[in-house]
């Protein structure tokens, strides 16, 4: 029987990767790039091996991307094939908003094309969105999968004020899914895709991060409570409305800002490899 009649393709897979430059020791690319967008990178590094480190990657599928600074219509993102883990601030690919490649690193690995659709989109639309972080865990793609969508059960949760929803399409490699996307996601910090996962957006790494944690960590309590076979307690709308208000960053402060150089730290003392 041959390899068609087998359904096999007539090359193996694990042949055709082994002739390709499937490496992750790279040389810095700090020497390449401006002071801000390495600054930009280092931290886009950061934000992925927080990702890994709170478990909230999924192997080497997301995407988290940032714009790049003094340089209108580029973004940094992964090379699709590096866990989380794996990401140092030389190993991210720039690429337009058209999805050519500016800049990347000597090696076959390329940006992920749902990463390309869905980030692009997001970045030409909202300027303000220097970072976009996507994840599909557990508790976020349950809560995708519910028709009441995120509940303000906690105060973790009243923080998103405004939601948006889109519903799936299939994989998001369609171009033409991007006008729903942006419209869906409007001017929120927090995107729920339908039967896929969570979005967040900030006007920095840090606040970007500290909107997926907080995100997650209310889709993770809402399964819970609803798993927990008791009635639910929700507070009144006026109360809902007045914690939201006191989380608004500019009411108090910028969300994650204060926690951000502890996160860095905390990196630091597990392994500050993301910073080569």
């Amino acid at each position: 029987m041959t390899k068609h009649e087998r359904g096999l393709t007539p090359e193996d897979p694990m042949a055709v990767l082994k002739t390709k430059n499937y490496t992750t020791d790279i040389p810095s690319m700090r020497d390449k790039v401006s002071e801000a967008e390495w600054d930009a990178r280092v931290n886009l590094a950061a934000a992925y091996r927080l990702v890994a480190m709170w478990g909230m990657d999924e192997m080497i599928a997301n995407h988290i991307s940032v714009a790049v600074p003094g340089e209108e219509g580029t973004f940094l993102i992964n090379p699709y094939g590096y866990f989380y883990e794996e990401i140092t601030a030389s190993s991210l690919i720039k690429i337009d908003l058209d999805g050519n490649v500016i800049l990347k690193p000597d090696f076959d690995y390329e940006p992920n094309r749902a990463g390309f659709v869905i980030h692009s989109a997001i970045h030409r639309a909202r300027p303000d969105a220097f970072c976009v972080i996507h994840t599909h865990t557990p508790a976020g793609m349950a809560v995708s999968t519910m028709d009441c969508g995120l509940l303000p059960l906690t105060q973790t949760a009243m923080r998103f004020a405004k939601i948006g929803y889109h519903d799936y399409q299939s994989v998001a490699v369609d171009l033409a899914e991007q006008e729903s996307i942006v419209a869906d996601l409007g001017d929120a910090d927090l995107l729920i895709l339908r039967n896929h996962g969570l979005l967040v957006v900030g006007p920095s790494v840090a606040q970007a991060f500290s909107n997926i944690y907080r995100a997650e960590l209310a889709c993770r309590t809402q399964v819970m409570a609803m798993s927990a076979n008791t009635a639910i307690s929700t507070p009144p709308q006026e109360i809902i409305d007045k914690t939201n208000h006191l989380y608004r960053p500019e009411v108090r402060r910028p969300f994650g800002v204060l926690e951000w150089p502890a996160l860095l730290r905390k990196l630091d003392r597990h392994d500050p490899s993301y910073r080569d």
